[in-house]
């Protein structure tokens, strides 16, 4: 008997929205002080030597072998493996630089959105970024402090609608004034 893992995965509540899994095709998140996509890409050999060298299997070979993050195999802990083993010079310097831009963004696939209680995300956030918000006569709602997030990922594979993405933090000239 051969087992349907889309099948299983849908079933376990591990399948992803089409929209969410389009975003994250444009534009792939590549390692924690990686340079600009283009710099990157231009630079990496794709040798692999950050794949083997994480130790959270986050690391997968995506698009042209190129190193991308799979938040479903769990979360980064910018521990630098990548960085010191990589022969090549596609990373920036962790003691100079921020390991990148990135933040959770919640979709209106949470299950919280259809009144069900959920906080699976907030309890795997270790910053503590994830507020539960309170509301009157419904659940608690999920919010994001963009300053307390790290885009570790830890939230991503935990939730069980994959209503949670790391996507670049909206930078302030490109938020509407108020």
């Amino acid at each position: 008997m051969t087992v349907d893992a889309s099948r299983r995965a849908f079933l376990r509540g591990r399948f992803k929205p089409q929209q969410q899994e389009h975003i994250s095709a444009a534009v792939p998140l590549r390692p924690p002080w990686a340079l600009p996509d283009t710099d990157f890409c231009n630079a990496c050999v794709r040798c692999e030597a950050c794949l083997e060298a994480c130790p959270e299997h986050i690391l997968v070979a995506g698009d042209g072998g190129f190193p991308e993050i799979d938040f479903q195999q769990g979360e980064c802990t910018f521990c630098q493996q990548c960085v010191a083993v990589c022969p090549q010079p596609a990373f920036l310097d962790p003691q100079q630089h921020a390991p990148w831009q990135q933040i959770a963004h919640i979709s209106e696939q949470c299950l919280t959105g259809q009144n069900i209680v959920c906080q699976s995300c907030r309890d795997q956030c270790e910053p503590s970024a994830i507020r539960m918000r309170l509301r009157i006569g419904q659940v608690p709602v999920p919010e994001i402090d963009a300053q307390q997030c790290t885009g570790c990922g830890a939230c991503v594979a935990t939730c069980p609608t994959a209503a949670i993405a790391i996507h670049p933090q909206p930078t302030p000239s490109a938020q509407p004034a108020s």
